[in-house]
This record gives C-alpha cells, sequence and structure tokens, in this order.
C-alpha cells in the first residue's frame, strides 16, 4: 500500500481479470465503433511517473496509462508508447553497459545553465536554471530502462490485446536532461541558435577525436567521424539492447539548422544565400545516408520544424521530396505543436499540408498537445483552456492522394500524458478523448470547397536549379497569414496528384474552388489546370506573374509590365469585413517576401468578361493586383488572380511579424474576400483592425458540411453565405441579414451543416430532434421560415424516396408531408424545397 499516493489500485483488479481470462477475444463483440481506425496510437510520456523504483510500481503506473485512455486506443490497430527518457544524450553516451547510470529527464527546466540545479536568484526564469521534479528522484540505471521498457510491453499487451511498440526519442536542444556529450565534450557539433547561441545539434555536423569508450565505439570515435555516423551506430546499439522498437526525431532534427526560426544558412532576413543551396541539401541527406548505414531497418518517427516544406526548404536548404524518396524507412512530420504556445494556426495548418501534399508512404500523424512534461505547463488545462480548437481544425485537414482518394491521417500521438511533476491526470483523457471521437467521425471523405494544389515538386525542381527562392519562400508565408484571417483551407492536393487525378476522376473537384501557384508554362500542370477551368472549374491563383506563360496570360487578360514594390494606395470594390474603425487604405509590398514586385495589369481594357476587384498605385503608376475572368465558352468556369502581399516582415525574432494593421491593410485577406466570386461568402464583424480575425474550415464528411473554427476574439461575428444560401449551423440561431447567417462562437466550435436557406431577414434556426419512428435514422427541425427556398444535404445515398419533409407538422407526422425535388446538381447533391413559410421537419 506505499504506492497508493502516487497511482490508483483499482486499475490493477482490470488487469488481472483480463490476464485470467483469455478466451474471449474483443474481436468476438460487435462494438460498433465509428469512425476510420488509426493504424496506431501513441501515448508519449517521460520516465517521471515512475516515481518509485520497484517493478510493481513500474507495472502500477503502466496499467494506469493504459487504462486512463481505453476508450481511444480501442480505435487502433497497433499502440505505441514514446518515451521521452531524457534529451538523447542517453543514447550518445550508451556504453553497452545495462548497469551504467542513466542521466534522464527529472528536472523542471533547463538544466544545462551555469546554475546548479535549484540554485540561482529566485527571479531566473525555468528557461535559466531547473529544478528537481520532485525530492530525491530515482537514480536509474540502464537495465532499469530495459525494465520499464519490458513492462510497458507486457501489461500494454494485457490490457489491450493488440500489439505495443516502444520507441526512444533524440532532441538536439538543451531542453530536457543534462548533456555533457552535447555543451562539454563536443561543443563542436552545437551550432543552432533555437534556444540561445550554439544551443542545437546539427546533423550534418562532424565529431573530433575521443578517447572514451561507446557502444558502437569500444576504442573511441576517430576525429573526424559524422554524427550521423556515430549517432547511428550508438542508437542500433541502444535500441537494440534496450527492446526499443523505433526512435523519434525531435524539434526538426535531420531537417535544418534552425527548426523554429523564420531564417537559416540560407535565407538570412535580408537576402538568400542560394551559393550555399547546394551545399547544405547534400550535407542534410548525407545526414540520413549516414544514418541508416549504422541503423538500417529501425522505424524513423519526425517531429519536422515549426514552418513548412516551402520555407524550410527556402530558408534552410531542407529538401523534402529526397528525404520522402530516400528509402530512409521514416514517419512524415506532423502538425507543429506550437499553435498551443502562440496561437498561430495559421503556420501550423499551412505546414501540415505542405508536408502532406507527398509522402513516403500513405502514412502521417495529427499530433495533440495535452502536457508539457518539462516547462510546467498542460497545454489542454491552460494553453488551450480545455477549448479543442488544436483537434477540430487540424483534424479537418485531409490529403488526396494520387488516386484521387481522401486520406486522413494513420497515426495519433499525445504529446504527453503526463505532466511536469510525473502525474497523469485522468481529467484529460477523459475531456480530449470525446473531442478526437468526434473529430474522427466527421473527418473528411470528399475535398473541401477550397482545394490547395502545392507545388511540392515545383518547390523542390527550382531549388535544385537554384531559381525562385523567393517564391518558395513566400507562398507558404502567405497561404499562412490568409488563413489566420479566416480563408476556409483544409483540403490539399499535390500539382503531380492533380495532374493524375484530373485523368482518373475529371469530376473531383467539381464542387470546390482550386487554390494554386501560377503553374510553370507548358507543364503537364499547366495543361490540366487549364483543361479543368474550361470545363467549369474554379481557380484562384496567387503569387508572381513572372513564370505565366503567355496562354494563361491570355485565360487571364494579363499583361506583365515593370514590378513595383513599397507602399502603395489601394483602390478596392471589395466589401469585405464591416468594422467601425475601417482598415487603412493603404498596403506595404516587400518584393523580398512576396516572391518579387508587383507586375499584373489588364491587358484588354475593354473586355467585358474581366473585372477588376483590387488596384494598387504610386502616383500615376497603377497594378491590377486582384482580377477575375470568366467566358461563356467555359461552362461556369472562373479564374482570379491575385498578386498576392505577404503582409509581412523580418524583425529578428523566430517568425514573420505581421505588418501593423493599424497602419497596413492585410493582404492576404483579398484570398477570403475573392472566394465571394466562387459562392463561398465569409466575412467578419468586428470593432477594429487590431481585433484578431477567426480562423475557419469547412470540410465535406458524408455530403454535409463540417464547419469548425477558433475565434481568438469572442466578440468577432461571423457571417456566412454560400452558393446554397445562408449555412443554418446543426443547435444554433441565427439571425438572417442580407442573405447572411450570423453567429457569436466561443473560442473554439464545430458544427454540422445539411441546410442552408435563402430569404428574407429573420430569425432561423436549425435543431435535431427525436426520431420516433422506425426506419427514421436522422429528423431535423428548421423554424422561422418565411417564403424560403431550403436546400437539404442528406448522406449520399439518401434517395428521393428514402428522404421526407414535413410542413408545420408535428408528431406522429401523418400529415403536413410536401413534395421535394432534386436540386441543381452542380451544387452537389441535396433537395430543395421551395417558397416555404414556418417549421420545416426533414427525415430520413
Amino acid at each position: 500500500m506505499k504506492y497508493r499516493k502516487h497511482v490508483s489500485l483499482a486499475p490493477l483488479l482490470l488487469c488481472v481479470m483480463l490476464m485470467m481470462s483469455n478466451s474471449i477475444s474483443v474481436g468476438q463483440i460487435n462494438t460498433n465503433l465509428k469512425g476510420k481506425r488509426f493504424d496506431n496510437i501513441t501515448l508519449e510520456v517521460s520516465l517521471k511517473p515512475f516515481k518509485v523504483k520497484d517493478a510493481k510500481y513500474y507495472q502500477l503506473v503502466a496499467v494506469e496509462m493504459f487504462t486512463q485512455w481505453h476508450a481511444l486506443l480501442r480505435h487502433a490497430d497497433t499502440v505505441s508508447v514514446l518515451l521521452w527518457v531524457a534529451d538523447g544524450s542517453e543514447i550518445l553516451d550508451y556504453k553497452g553497459n545495462l548497469n551504467q547510470a542513466l542521466e534522464w529527464a527529472k528536472y523542471i527546466g533547463n538544466p544545462n545553465t551555469m546554475h546548479a540545479i535549484g540554485t540561482g536568484p529566485k527571479e531566473l526564469s525555468l528557461h535559466e536554471r531547473a529544478y528537481l521534479y520532485q525530492d530525491a528522484p530515482p537514480d536509474f540505471l540502464y537495465g532499469d530502462l530495459k525494465e520499464i521498457v519490458d513492462t510497458l510491453k507486457r501489461v500494454g499487451k494485457q490490457l489491450t490485446g493488440k500489439p505495443i511498440r516502444i520507441g526512444a526519442t533524440f532532441d538536439p536542444g538543451p531542453e530536457f536532461a543534462k548533456s555533457p556529450f552535447k555543451y562539454e565534450k563536443h561543443p563542436e557539433i552545437v551550432e543552432g541558435s533555437a534556444m540561445g547561441h550554439k544551443s542545437f545539434v546539427y546533423s550534418y555536423a562532424t565529431l573530433k577525436a575521443d578517447k572514451e569508450n561507446y557502444a558502437g565505439y569500444p576504442k573511441g570515435i576517430p576525429a573526424n567521424t559524422p554524427f550521423g555516423t556515430f549517432f547511428g551506430r550508438q542508437s542500433q546499439h541502444f535500441l537494440s539492447d534496450l527492446g526499443f522498437d523505433y526512435i523519434w526525431f525531435s524539434n526538426g532534427f535531420g531537417f535544418g539548422m534552425e527548426p523554429w526560426s523564420s531564417t537559416g544558412v540560407i535565407f538570412t532576413g535580408s537576402d538568400f544565400n542560394t551559393d550555399k543551396l547546394a551545399d547544405i541539401k547534400a550535407k542534410i541527406l548525407d545526414f540520413w545516408t549516414l544514418f541508416r548505414r549504422e541503423c538500417p531497418s529501425i522505424r524513423i518517427e519526425t517531429r519536422g520544424t515549426n514552418l513548412s516544406t516551402g520555407i524550410d526548404l527556402a530558408k534552410d536548404g531542407v529538401d523534402l521530396q529526397a528525404i520522402y524518396r530516400g528509402g530512409f524507412n521514416i514517419l512524415p512530420p506532423p502538425n507543429s505543436p506550437w499553435a498551443a504556445l502562440d496561437g498561430d494556426f495559421g503556420l501550423e495548418l499551412a505546414g501540415y499540408m505542405s508536408r502532406m501534399a507527398e509522402l513516403p508512404s500513405n502514412q502521417y500523424i495529427f499530433r495533440f498537445y495535452t502536457h508539457d512534461p518539462w516547462w510546467l505547463n498542460s497545454p489542454w488545462l491552460d494553453r488551450y483552456g480545455r477549448e479543442p480548437h488544436d483537434i477540430y481544425l487540424p483534424m479537418s485537414v485531409a490529403r488526396i492522394d494520387e488516386n484521387g482518394n481522401v486520406a486522413l491521417p494513420t497515426h495519433l500521438n499525445f504529446l504527453t500524458i503526463d505532466d511536469s511533476f510525473g502525474n497523469m491526470p485522468t481529467q484529460v483523457p477523459d475531456e480530449v478523448t470525446p473531442h478526437i471521437l468526434k473529430a474522427r467521425y466527421d473527418a473528411p471523405d470528399a475535398p473541401g470547397p477550397l482545394v490547395w494544389v502545392y507545388p511540392f515538386a515545383e518547390y523542390h525542381r527550382w531549388a535544385n536549379q537554384k531559381i525562385n527562392l523567393e517564391e518558395i519562400y513566400y507562398g507558404d508565408w502567405f497561404v499562412r497569414q490568409a488563413i489566420n484571417n479566416g480563408l476556409p483551407l483544409n483540403s490539399v492536393i499535390s500539382t503531380e496528384s492533380f495532374v493524375s487525378v484530373r485523368h482518373a476522376k475529371p469530376s473531383l473537384f467539381n464542387a470546390s474552388t482550386l487554390l494554386s501557384i501560377v503553374p510553370d508554362p507548358n507543364s503537364a500542370y499547366e495543361n490540366a489546370l487549364i483543361d479543368y477551368l474550361q470545363t467549369g472549374g474554379k481557380v484562384v491563383l496567387y503569387g508572381p506573374l513572372e513564370r505565366a506563360s503567355e496562354q494563361l496570360l491570355g485565360l487571364l487578360n494579363l499583361q506583365k509590365v515593370e514590378p513595383l514594390e513599397g507602399e502603395f494606395e489601394i483602390k478596392s470594390t471589395f466589401k469585405g469585413d464591416q468594422l467601425q474603425e475601417t482598415y487603412p487604405k493603404k498596403i506595404r509590398h516587400q518584393a523580398l517576401l512576396s516572391g518579387g514586385g508587383i507586375r499584373s495589369k489588364i491587358r484588354d481594357t475593354q473586355d467585358s468578361n474581366s473585372k477588376v476587384y483590387v488596384s494598387f498605385s504610386q502616383g500615376n503608376r497603377c497594378r491590377d493586383v486582384v482580377t477575375l475572368r470568366s467566358l461563356p465558352a467555359w461552362k461556369g468556369g472562373k479564374i482570379a488572380y491575385l498578386a498576392g502581399t505577404n503582409s509581412s516582415h523580418f524583425a529578428g525574432g523566430r517568425l514573420l511579424n505581421p505588418d501593423d494593421p493599424n497602419t497596413y491593410f492585410v493582404g492576404p485577406l483579398y484570398l477570403r474576400y475573392v472566394l465571394d466570386a466562387f459562392g463561398i461568402d465569409i466575412r467578419f464583424q468586428k470593432s477594429s483592425p487590431t481585433i484578431k480575425n477567426p480562423v475557419l474550415s469547412i470540410a465535406r464528411s458524408n455530403n454535409a458540411y463540417q464547419f469548425s473554427g477558433y475565434a481568438p476574439n469572442t466578440s468577432v461575428i461571423h457571417k456566412f453565405k454560400l452558393a446554397q444560401g445562408a449555412p443554418l449551423l446543426l443547435g444554433y440561431d441565427t439571425q438572417l441579414h442580407e442573405g447572411y447567417s450570423q453567429y457569436l462562437f466561443p473560442p473554439s466550435w464545430h458544427r454540422e451543416c445539411r441546410v442552408f436557406v435563402t430569404q428574407a431577414d429573420g430569425l432561423v434556426s436549425c435543431k435535431e430532434i427525436h426520431s420516433g419512428e422506425l426506419g427514421i435514422s436522422r429528423r431535423l427541425k428548421v423554424s422561422g421560415l418565411k417564403n424560403a427556398t431550403v436546400r437539404v444535404y442528406p448522406p449520399e445515398a439518401i434517395g428521393k424516396q428514402e428522404i421526407n419533409f414535413y410542413l408545420n407538422s408535428n408528431y406522429p407526422w401523418k400529415k403536413g408531408k410536401i413534395p421535394v425535388k432534386k436540386g441543381d446538381e452542380t451544387l452537389g447533391h441535396h433537395y430543395v424545397i421551395e417558397d416555404v413559410t414556418g417549421d420545416l421537419v426533414v427525415s430520413w
């Protein structure tokens, strides 16, 4: 009973019962689990919960761990535990002796400072010194770690009935444990400055000679040994000897020099060191090759940087395409956890989509930040305030593969299940699990209304040719800022996959608008995009016109003229957002950060099929910045062009900083505004430009529209109008105004929409009501209609004979049934009722 204060004994009874009863398989029971299963769910955890050095205690911790997350783990084929033992120095220091003392992450704060543990002036922050997480933490040996690994595998298998994998971690920085190897014996491998001057290990560093013995180098490290070779050999010994199944590369390790920064080896903040690009790309790839020679088969899972494919490539020479295609048996980087820290969901989502546009296999991760075991915060409880926006937004994201299939994340990770004191509060899995499952139930199964066609191949080809680095760097920053200003983007496909899908499934994107860079002239992608446009497709192009072909310029009715940059006066016809204090009429366009100067101008000003929404002027010089064109021969096809100002600047620090919204207009806002021409009209009502705009997602799932959002300021009014009408979000009331439904939302929200209405102003609602009738699975009630046109989107399989409409009727639904007709196919599978007043009930 001496362990009771640390871990509950109750779950052990379940463990014993499962061990005793092995005659019944869970698979024999029809559980009706909803949602697509995960290939793997990973519980990340430090050694802190193992507060007592005792085999029975290890088992109690393991039982509690797997029991807490059981409701989620049953949705996985495999369960993994990723052990944050230390900072990876436990691998570097390993001598092949299980009786060797283990330095582990028993601290809160940074232990690699000038201050001894628990000392220093009181005003020092945790980043300037560290404390022990409890009095007298256990003194573990490598053999104890092996015993913990064995215990987790055994208990996990007994409790879940699933294969259990255990992962080790390597972090390039100083955060988690003391590291004499990095900062005393071999400081030559530390160059990155993510946490201060020379604080992060370069993956492509070279080691000096070292006479000390190591598991992979019993006679010492020879001079000029590549770090990738040493680390690979040490990893092979450590992982095999202690029973680990895979290794996790943390905090951008293997993906460049500065994993958290907008600058790097190539981009300095003021220029691009193009001459260094080939050398840096080769060094990064060499690390992976060298590591794999020494550690050939053990799975590698990766964290990646806080940025994106294009940004990493242009500023640090990270050739993600070569890494993906290198046969290194890796799992690609997930979404960054930094949105929890800085609220930059645009960068999280843009980075996530840029990495999944192409993959080394069909597997990728969604990772959620529940606790931080090092820095005295638990994001679910404090940074998020128990709001699930960082669940519903990234889980509404999906990739479309080369076959046109919507591919969801196959892996789910939780960073971490323990807090900084080694506690595992049950409140967190109890509260997080329902949101994760709900987001999975509502996961996309079709392209969203807006699809990003990501130039994965183009960016890497340009980098190989040492051209267009400014555009590579700019593109993801521009989309990041557009998402942060309400662009509802959640679907991504690569340009190469689009070409193949266009041939195999030509109608796949009929209900979507494509978001794309200007394609390379005469490329397969340009041909596919133009064919899509001329057969009724909707396209929004952004970025410089520099590469535009004459054919594309003709379709846009644009010409390339002298590029301009600097400050401009704005002339705009967009109605835009509604503010008490208006947006500035001035904008700043920096060529360095916006892919070049603005050089777009309407070619034929008499063309009635062209429209200029926005123009910028400097004195008597004018540029047409946002334009739209549609020809009758295109069968409803439309193409918009945005020169695309990245309204950000570099002022030091980690990220590009948005321009002052009181001084300059936010250029990426135009990307949301122009969607009105494509039937997606989203506007916000707020008091001033400084109030942050909401972040939104509109996904398609089971023929419904799933709206999700994050409202950094809950006073902002959201206004929605789609081509189908005003969306009625399930469970909400809305005051229709000028065709828009209007909503005030909490900080995070996620709502299904199957009903759209067009009518005069009035108070309208859509609510779920009970079935009460055999054969009926759903029943929705729409109230407050006045001579309205109502469009209803049931599941795809529901035909005209299965759907019922009742006007001003009640249970038991014996009266009031009215006829229904099929809606316009260009708006998707739905049914429409016209000129209805009162309450409408629809069921299927």
